[in-house]
């Protein structure tokens, strides 16, 4: 998969709108938002996070796991949607669980009672039944996204006990993800900064992402649409 996002990445930008990705027809605002992330992140996110690295790593553990914990009963809503009974009922344990056991969720006592998480979104939910996931947008202090996804998480903010938080505690939550994906993502930026064209590399790892999360790790294979008329090119020549 990594091969396939580095391959996808060492591409210029089209300039010819036959080329252009059919996607992301929001392409020059979405490199502008671009453009403005790598600011944001140079300037406030990336020293947010490497202050935040200096956290003792239990402590950090402990605000993810009850950031996790949060949303089990929106996974278990969105398992239940899908048909997946099992996978709900691992949701329904792991928070039960977690919440009493774990204290309020800051212990995962669940997985190594091999409960492994089963995190669904109601964007999945909504996919898994062949909604169109939209347009690729790159939003503004956020990153790559489809509406589909980012729009359905307000539906997922709507179930207990997610939603039951006041702003303070949801603006805490909210920091406390991206500061930890922020640390997680540092691992990748190699990958990226040696593509020809950072934005396109950062864009098919995220629908490679995206699609994994819906097809759960399996998605099917598609053809590129644009290598499938270049081969029609190709051949009408001769």
């Amino acid at each position: 998969m990594v091969l396939a996002i580095v391959l996808s990445g060492c591409a210029s930008v089209p300039e010819d709108d036959a080329w252009a990705d059919p996607r992301d027809p929001f392409e020059d605002f979405n490199r502008d938002m671009w453009a403005f992330n790598e600011k944001l992140d140079e300037h406030v996110l990336l020293p947010a996070a490497e202050a935040y690295e200096n956290v003792p790593e239990p402590v950090r553990e402990g605000l993810r796991n009850v950031s996790d914990n949060l949303e089990e009963p929106a996974s278990l809503l969105n398992n239940a949607l899908q048909g997946k009974v099992t996978d709900a009922g691992v949701s329904f344990w792991r928070f039960v669980i977690n919440s009493t056991v774990g204290v309020v969720g800051i212990f995962d006592v669940a997985t190594p009672l091999g409960l492994e998480r089963r995190r669904e979104t109601f964007g999945e939910t909504l996919a898994s039944y062949g909604v169109p996931e939209g347009p690729y947008l790159m939003l503004p202090g956020y990153g790559p996204t489809v509406v589909i996804d980012r729009g359905a998480d307000l539906y997922d903010r709507t179930y207990f006990p997610r939603s039951e938080l006041d702003f303070s505690a949801r603006a805490a939550r909210t920091g406390v993800k991206a500061l930890d994906t922020r640390l997680q993502l540092r691992q990748q930026e190699q990958l990226m900064q040696n593509s020809l064209d950072p934005y396109s590399f950062v864009k098919e790892a995220y629908f490679q992402y995206w699609r994994n999360k819906v097809y759960d790790g399996n998605p099917p294979v598609e053809p590129d649409p644009l290598e499938e008329e270049l081969d029609d090119d190709f051949y009408d020549q001769f």
